[in-house]
């Protein structure tokens, strides 16, 4: 069984540089778990902001849950909006 890959955002919030990480770990990978550190966010708004954020940027093929704050970003086949 593959582990899941676990990636963080910080102070420098949804940058560029993350969402090109999360596009190359996407190549391989169908799902990754992304904490979201205080200093990105002050409340779930915010949180909720950065998720939706990071799925407009990636692409039609990607959802996203939020629990807590914790993103579980998922790559689906087919385009789901």
């Amino acid at each position: 069984m593959k582990q899941i890959k676990r990636l963080q955002i910080g102070k420098n919030g949804l940058s560029v540089a993350f969402i090109d990480q999360v596009k190359s770990i996407f190549e391989k990978e169908t799902l990754v778990k992304i904490s979201i550190l205080k200093a990105a966010c002050r409340d779930k708004k915010d949180a909720e902001k950065i998720g939706a954020g990071l799925v407009e940027a990636l692409g039609k093929k990607y959802d996203y849950k939020l629990v807590g704050y914790v993103l579980t970003v998922v790559k689906y086949r087919k385009e789901q909006r």
